[in-house]
C-alpha cells in the first residue's frame, strides 16, 4: 500500500502556486442528437443570453435523458487520439491522458472528496479514468436521500443544473446527482445556447428555446495539451461554454455552499483554458433571476477577499502538482516492474490517498483494444515505448454532493 499525505494542508501553501501551462486544445469531437460519435465540431453551441423569469423546470417530464449505465471507459478520447497521431505522424507525448471531470475531482481533493477512478498505466504514461461500478453505487446512495420539506426533488435540481461539472451521466429513473455523478445544467443550456451563431439563427428559433425538449445526448469535447508543475497532461472534456446554475445566496451557509460551487466552476474552466463562466441564479422553484459572467482566472481571488475563503487555488494547484509528480517518479518504478491494475482511493474525510493493486495483470478494460494495437505498431517514434504495458486504477470513494 502507497500512500499519500493531503493533510496537513499548509505543505501545499506557498506564496506562488506550482507552475502551469496554457491548455492548448489539439483536437475535438462531437457526440449528436443520438449520442453517436464524430471527429469534428458539429456539436459546437454559440452562446445567446436567456430571457429572465425563465421557469427551468418547464419541460422535466420529456427530458431525453442519456443513459451511460454502460461504461464507455477513455474510448472516444483514445480514438480521437488516435485520429490525431495519424493526421500528424506524430505521437502525443503526456504523463497523463484523463478526462477534465476526472483532474477537477483530484485537484479539489484539498477542500473536496473525489471519486472512484481508475489508470492504466502504460510505461512512461498514465491513463486515468473514473471506477465506473463505484461510480453507481454513489450515484444509487445519492437518490436514496429524501429531499428536505419545502425544497425541489434532487433529481429536478440536476434538471436545472444545479450541480454542474461537464459530465452528464444518467440517473436510473431520473436519480439525482451525486458526488461521482456530476451534470451541465441541462434545461440552463437548452435556453441559453445557439446551433449557429446569432446573425444565423432565426427569431423564432431564439424565442422559442424555452419550448425545446431538452436532450443531453449532443455533446462538443475539447481535448487539450496542458501542464501542471513537473507533469503534461492530455486532457479531454465536454465544453458547454461553461454554463452554470446556482442558488441566488442569501444566508452565510448560502454563500458558502456557493463557493462550493465555484471551486469546481473554476477547475473545471481552468483545465481546459475556458476564460468566462456564465452563473444563472434561480429562486427556490427553480426560476431563473440573473446572470452572472465571470473570469476564470479571477475567482480564486474573488473568494479569498470578498467571500468566505473557503478554499484556496494556490493550495489546489500545488497539491495536484505533488501529487502527478509522486504519482508519476515515486510510484513509476513499482507498477512499471510490477505491472497489472492499480486503484487509486481517498476515502472520506481520510488524510491521504492510498495507491494499491487490484489485478495482476491486463489493462482493466481501461484503454481500448484499437489503442492498444495502434500504440504497439512498430515505428520509429513509438518502438521504444511499445512493449510491455502496465496499467494502474484510481479508486477515491465517498460520494459529496453537489
Amino acid at each position: 500500500m502507497n500512500r499519500f499525505e493531503i493533510q496537513p494542508l499548509h505543505q501545499f501553501t506557498a506564496s506562488s502556486s506550482a507552475s502551469i501551462g496554457r491548455p492548448k486544445e489539439i483536437a475535438c469531437f462531437s457526440y449528436d442528437d443520438a449520442h453517436q460519435f464524430h471527429l469534428d465540431e458539429r456539436s459546437l453551441r454559440y452562446y445567446y443570453p436567456p430571457r429572465l423569469g425563465a421557469d427551468l423546470s418547464k419541460g422535466f417530464n420529456t427530458f431525453q435523458q442519456l443513459d451511460d449505465s454502460a461504461d464507455s471507459h477513455l474510448d472516444s478520447l483514445l480514438q480521437t487520439i488516435i485520429d490525431l497521431e495519424k493526421r500528424t505522424g506524430s505521437e502525443c507525448q503526456a504523463n497523463f491522458i484523463t478526462w477534465r471531470g476526472l483532474m477537477t475531482k483530484i485537484m479539489a481533493a484539498p477542500f473536496d472528496t473525489f471519486n472512484d477512478a481508475r489508470t492504466s498505466r502504460p510505461i512512461l504514461k498514465s491513463y486515468i479514468e473514473e471506477h465506473h461500478a463505484h461510480k453507481l453505487e454513489s450515484r444509487l446512495a445519492q437518490h436514496s436521500q429524501v429531499s428536505r420539506p419545502g425544497t425541489a426533488s434532487q433529481d429536478l435540481m440536476s434538471y436545472w443544473g444545479t450541480s454542474s461539472i461537464s459530465s452528464a451521466p444518467h440517473l436510473t429513473h431520473r436519480s439525482s446527482a451525486s458526488s461521482s455523478a456530476v451534470f451541465s445544467g441541462y434545461k440552463f443550456e437548452t435556453l441559453s445556447l445557439l446551433p449557429a451563431p446569432w446573425a444565423e439563427t432565426s427569431r423564432d428559433y431564439i424565442e422559442s428555446r424555452e419550448d425545446l425538449i431538452v436532450n443531453n445526448h449532443a455533446q462538443y469535447c475539447s481535448v487539450v495539451k496542458t501542464g501542471i508543475g513537473k507533469s503534461r497532461l492530455i486532457l479531454g472534456g465536454e465544453v458547454d461554454a461553461q454554463l452554470k446554475t446556482a442558488a441566488t445566496p442569501f444566508s452565510d451557509r448560502d454563500i458558502r455552499k456557493y463557493e462550493r460551487k465555484l471551486l469546481k466552476f473554476w477547475i473545471q474552466s481552468f483545465l481546459l483554458g475556458v476564460p468566462r463562466i456564465i452563473v444563472g441564479f434561480r429562486s427556490k422553484d427553480g426560476i431563473l433571476q440573473s446572470l452572472e459572467e465571470l473570469e476564470t482566472e479571477k475567482i480564486p481571488r474573488m473568494v479569498k477577499l470578498k467571500g468566505k475563503g473557503s478554499w484556496d487555488g494556490n493550495v489546489c494547484i500545488n497539491f495536484t502538482a505533488k501529487f502527478l509528480d509522486w504519482k508519476m517518479t515515486g510510484l513509476t518504478t513499482t507498477i512499471a516492474e510490477d505491472g497489472g491494475v492499480w486503484r487509486i482511493r481517498m476515502r472520506n474525510q481520510a488524510p491521504v490517498i492510498e495507491v494499491f493493486k487490484v489485478a495482476q495483470s491486463g489493462y482493466g478494460d481501461i484503454l481500448s483494444k484499437e489503442f492498444i494495437e495502434w500504440r504497439s505498431r512498430p515505428s520509429p517514434q513509438s518502438s521504444s515505448q511499445a512493449g510491455h504495458r502496465a496499467t494502474s486504477q484510481v479508486d477515491t470513494s465517498n460520494p459529496q454532493s453537489g
